[in-house]
């Protein structure tokens, strides 16, 4: 009882943190974070100490889902040599560099373990710097960037780590294993993903009631990395690929009315095991506190400290260096000739904020958690990644408001012309489509509404790029004859018939690459809001109906 009563004031302590991290323009992980360690300070706090194997489920699975499910593939291919350098180049770096720290300050720790360390630290957690980034409006590249990041580098970084906790408690590894290995695991994690996606599609079409919806998209997710890893494959990469291959048929499948509220429970969902992650680690750092001599403790600080500082400072090498290479390509040869344009250098200061956004979070203290009870320095290594956890969170993302405030990047406003742009051409689909049905006072009065609603919309994108006059006028009127050939309301026939246009265009627009998902989702989610205030009139009418 007093270990949940514990959690149960930490959650709304966290709650109050948050709170308080918006009104500053803070990530609340540093807030969290600090206290995590107050936790571990208060005398007579019990310890805990959570089963390794449920740790990375537990806590990475349902992060993951969750940021890669957002996650534009459009985007992403666009910006493909940025995301793949800091993904692959700046862990392997990181890996190396925090390896070589470990066995200079502990001699005795094998290399393995140094790698496993390394491992648990490599990998930043985009949501801190997002956190703070999107209250500031960057430009979207850094977004796509950044959180394109944190989901590949959660794959590389925790191969590597599965390769070296197997090589340390094995007491060897095969060199020649390892890339057959690698390709074998990545390959049958992509496969599977989507296997697993096409089959949950097709269980979520046939579900309508929201309860039942949620329970079974977080069942879903916690099997299939259960399943990824009872078949030895990769569960992050899995996790990945499955979320990204759901998204872009979910939006078919999914009414608003389960939609929305799903995405208000995964929303509170990622925070609780967020501050649960922290609670855990307060809570095994006061076990590893009551095992410390003085000494000890000195050995912990020190090595905490300088990993931090490491893996600061081989972030920022690796981001300025591949910038400033990708800005010479961009530059002229020695005979004057320009050379070809990267279209995705970063500019000095975008590298400074992208360098600077290395902030730790809930995959590295899930990782430092999941070690076996039996590994070598794990008390060392849990406190090391705990210290570089909270020293980033509290050095990077306090300063991070200043200095993205001090650089003056401002958003390219891509976005927002894109949401323009799909509302315009979404809403010519909706009158195309109501234009099919049947003439009546009512749905006369729904189509006048949503000429109006082009009209301000187009006012809206006329400073913008030229629209895309193209619409498939055919198959909406098909769709919405279909829509209004029932023996229903005409002017709820209108609505049905209006809002599904858009919504198939809409997504159309997406699948073309013509906006990208952060344009999809803020309309859809308009869509959302305007379908279900049409379904609540249409309901309140059938029973005033009913009792007249």
């Amino acid at each position: 009882m007093e270990v949940f009563e514990i959690v149960v004031a930490m959650l709304l302590g966290g709650a109050v943190l948050a709170a308080v991290a918006r009104r500053f323009g803070a990530p609340y992980p540093a807030l969290v974070a600090l206290a995590g360690v107050a936790l571990a300070l208060v005398p007579g706090v019990p310890t805990l100490v959570l089963d390794p194997e449920l740790a990375l489920a537990l806590f990475v699975a349902p992060v993951l889902v969750d940021a890669a499910f957002d996650a534009s593939p459009r985007d992403l291919r666009a910006n493909w040599r940025a995301v793949a350098s800091l993904a692959l180049g700046a862990v392997a770096l990181t890996v190396a560099v925090v390896a070589l720290v470990a066995k200079v300050l502990v001699p005795d720790m094998p290399w393995a373990a140094a790698v496993a360390l390394g491992a648990i630290v490599a990998p930043p957690d985009a949501a801190a710097a997002t956190t703070v980034l999107k209250a500031l409006r960057p430009p979207h590249r850094l977004l796509v960037i950044l959180e394109g990041e944190s989901l590949f580098n959660d794959a590389s970084a925790l191969l590597v780590y599965r390769l070296a906790v197997t090589a340390t408690l094995a007491g060897f590894l095969s060199g020649w294993s390892v890339l057959p290995t690698l390709l074998v695991v990545t390959v049958g994690s992509v496969v599977l993903a989507l296997v697993l996606a096409r089959l949950t599609l097709v269980v979520n079409a046939r579900i309508s009631d929201v309860s039942t919806a949620v329970v079974v998209q977080f069942c879903t997710t916690f099997g299939v990395w259960m399943l990824a890893e009872r078949l030895h494959l990769s569960g992050i990469i899995t996790m990945v690929v499955f979320a990204m291959a759901a998204s872009r048929r979910a939006p078919e499948i999914m009414p608003a009315r389960i939609r929305i509220p799903s995405w208000a429970v995964w929303e509170v969902a990622v925070f609780v095991l967020n501050v649960l992650a922290f609670i855990l680690v307060g809570f095994q750092l006061k076990s590893i506190a009551a095992r410390m001599t003085g000494a000890t403790g000195a050995q912990y600080a020190l090595v905490a400290a300088t990993v931090c500082v490491a893996v600061i400072l081989a972030r920022i090498a690796w981001v300025t260096g591949a910038a400033a290479f990708s800005r010479w390509r961009c530059g002229t040869r020695a005979d004057g000739t320009s050379r070809p344009r990267d279209a995705v250098a970063l500019s000095a200061g975008g590298a400074a904020v992208v360098g600077w956004c290395g902030m730790r979070g809930t995959v590295t203290l899930a990782a430092a958690l999941a070690l076996p009870t039996d590994f070598p320095h794990r008390d060392l290594i849990l406190t090391t990644a705990f210290g570089v956890t909270l020293g980033t969170l509290v050095l990077q993302g306090l300063t991070l408001r200043p200095l993205l405030l001090r650089l003056r990047l401002e958003d390219d406003g891509s976005v927002e012309r894109e949401v323009r742009l799909a509302r315009v051409e979404t809403l010519r689909a909706a009158l195309a489509a109501a234009a099919a049905c049947p003439a009546a006072e009512t749905a006369a009065l729904v189509r006048h509404s949503y000429e109006l609603q082009l009209r301000r919309a187009e006012e809206e994108a006329a400073g913008g790029a030229e629209l895309n006059e193209e619409l498939s006028d055919d198959t909406a009127s098909t769709s919405s004859a279909a829509a209004c050939a029932d023996g229903v309301d005409a002017d709820a026939a209108v609505v049905r018939a209006a809002t599904g246009a858009q919504r198939r265009h809409l997504v159309a627009l997406r699948d073309d690459g013509t906006i990208g998902d952060a344009a999809f989702q803020r309309v859809e989610e308009e869509l959302d809001w305007v379908e279900l205030g049409w379904a609540q009139l249409d309901r309140t009418g059938q029973r005033t109906d009913g009792k007249a």
